[in-house]
């Protein structure tokens, strides 16, 4: 009985089963084979833009892109059959004829798809020469340093705006050589409607888009990736710590997170530097003779319970209220809760990711 749900075909000689509706792409990576690709993106919807995935399909005498080709019955693929190669080379070439090579000093360095692929392929510099871009560095903002002469026109960061974060700050702008992906208007981020979510940053493959907190801090091999869970709202998001020599330099987005996946908010991805603001309090502070000097651990804790009691005595349970904290725990959240029902007797508890 034939599944109508299902097509097979074959890749590289090995038989697959895909899903009705998949690309060559998706049904590649079901047999663990990895073709190269720029712009497409789990996340995001195809658009076969960088041609970098294109393959071979026996009786098809066009190289089409595995991202955006739906898979057939009986399809016979090759994914690095000679004449692929070839386009594959050229496609890099055309792409660094117009790219900086500024590669050893580039922040995206180790983590940017356009050097892993010219190393996959040994492509080292381009034949094709010409007029090249020369576009100003924006960096007019406190969170994001854009340089348009590392983009690549894939058009990642258009759609995560659009399909992610639903702002459509970014768009195409003018037609060939000057053709850019830039805000309206071609302002800079500061002038525009940008929410600063750096959605566009954590699908850029190359240099294009990077965290300013980040310049010059680490190579990506050197940061120490930390899990953790952003503690400014009830959401949960989880984000990875960008970690070197013990100090936090930036948030990367989590592919495998649960509750959202990348996304996050411009608190969750930037607002990480209150930890070293020279203001956070790291000792008790008590007031005597109206002057806040340091105080131990024990001391802080006796004068709130003297504090709590005295206010309970006098005024009754009710008079007393928590408001806990988004940067508490779970476990702390639920101790504050505990504590103002059980021992201060009263239902006043809020949350200020209610308020």
């Amino acid at each position: 009985m034939v599944d109508l749900q299902r097509v097979k075909l074959t890749i590289n000689g090995k038989e697959v089963e895909a899903p009705v509706g998949s690309t060559i792409l998706e049904a590649a990576e079901m047999i663990g084979v990895d073709i190269p690709r720029l712009c497409y993106d789990p996340d995001l919807s195809p658009m076969g833009a960088c041609r970098l995935c294109v393959v071979e399909v026996k009786g098809n005498r066009l190289l089409p892109a595995a991202c955006v080709t739906p898979v057939t019955e009986g399809m016979v693929v090759e994914t690095e059959s000679p004449s692929v190669v070839e386009a594959r080379k050229t496609i890099l070439e055309l792409l660094v004829a117009n790219h900086p090579l500024d590669c050893m000093t580039c922040d995206k360095m180790g983590d940017c798809k356009l050097a892993e692929y010219c190393y996959r392929y040994n492509v080292k510099d381009s034949p094709f020469t010409g007029e090249k871009h020369h576009y100003a560095i924006d960096d007019s903002n406190p969170f994001i340093i854009r340089d348009l002469n590392k983009c690549i026109l894939c058009g990642a960061c258009v759609r995560a705006c659009e399909e992610m974060t639903g702002q459509d700050n970014l768009s195409y702008l003018y037609r060939g050589f000057h053709r850019k992906a830039t805000t309206a208007g071609d302002v800079p981020y500061i002038e525009s409607d940008c929410v600063f979510c750096g959605q566009c940053v954590a699908v850029c493959p190359t240099g294009a888009l990077t965290e300013k907190s980040m310049a010059g801090q680490a190579r990506r091999w050197e940061m120490e990736k930390v899990r953790t869970t952003c503690p400014f709202c009830g959401t949960g998001c989880n984000f990875d710590l960008a970690v070197k020599d013990g100090r936090i330099i930036g948030v990367l987005s989590a592919e495998d997170a649960p509750v959202n996946g990348r996304m996050l908010c411009v608190k969750g991805r930037f607002a990480w530097d209150f930890i070293y603001n020279e203001k956070r309090l790291t000792t008790p502070l008590i007031k005597k003779d109206g002057q806040f000097v340091e105080a131990t651990w024990d001391e802080a804790f006796d004068l709130i319970a003297e504090k709590f009691n005295s206010i309970k005595e006098k005024y009754g349970p009710d008079s007393f209220a928590a408001l806990s904290s988004a940067r508490c725990t779970n476990e702390e959240n639920y101790l504050v809760q505990k504590f103002t029902r059980a021992y201060m007797g009263t239902n006043n508890v809020d949350h200020c990711a209610r308020t």
